[in-house]
């Protein structure tokens, strides 16, 4: 299954260009390491611990990815809202969060209340803009953000702060962060986020625990 996993990363950059080429071997160099411990991969090591420090509940984490699973679900059943769109579903304690591309306003909108029609949505939070979607480039770009954001975030020095409690979300260089945190931890991670290479804003949409 690793040297599977090596193809589908490798194969595909014979074809990229040299600006995309140099962007995808960051990327790949994020994932390597990942390689090494195929065992730990294989068994979810990252998954395990961020359920090990979640604030949520179990039945919460559970319920947010029955919601982003359901939320595709939508895209899926209406094709009419997702060929003129690229949009990227989050769920974080019930809140949803959709980024990404419309083609128009009408668009996003629609989509944003089928969601929040869905069982156990609290608040819909639509941050898709309108415009081209964004192309491999793009994508690939925000991935390298979130990467370096959530390393940088593991240098936080908060007694008892966890870095798996920020949900870190990358699209055309803004970057949003989720999730259950005292408004110290809230403050400390933005400010990481900003001083991130490439990023141009940050947008806080943490829920604050009382101390």
């Amino acid at each position: 299954m690793c040297n599977d996993l090596r193809n589908r990363i490798f194969r595909p950059l014979q074809a990229l260009n040299k600006r995309t080429l140099k962007i995808a071997l960051v990327l790949v160099g994020f994932i390597l390491p990942l390689l090494q411990g195929c065992s730990v991969l294989l068994l979810g090591g990252a998954t395990a611990a961020s359920v090990v420090h979640e604030r949520r509940s179990p039945r919460i984490v559970l319920e947010d990815e029955r919601t982003e699973h359901s939320a595709a679900q939508l895209l899926i059943d209406n094709p009419d809202i997702n060929r003129h769109s690229r949009i990227a579903i989050t769920s974080y304690n019930h809140w949803v969060l959709l980024t990404g591309q419309a083609k128009t306003r009408h668009i996003s909108n629609r989509f944003a209340r089928k969601v929040a029609r869905l069982p156990k949505v609290r608040k819909v939070l639509d941050e898709v803009t309108i415009g081209p979607v964004a192309g491999f480039v793009q994508e690939s770009e925000d991935a390298l953000i979130t990467s370096q954001i959530k390393l940088a975030l593991t240098k936080i020095d908060i007694p008892g702060f966890d870095a798996t409690r920020v949900k870190v979300v990358t699209e055309a260089d803004t970057v949003f962060l989720m999730g259950l945190v005292y408004p110290r931890e809230g403050k400390a991670a933005a400010e990481k986020a900003r001083y991130v290479p490439g990023v141009t804003k940050v947008v806080k949409i943490f829920e604050y625990v009382k101390p």
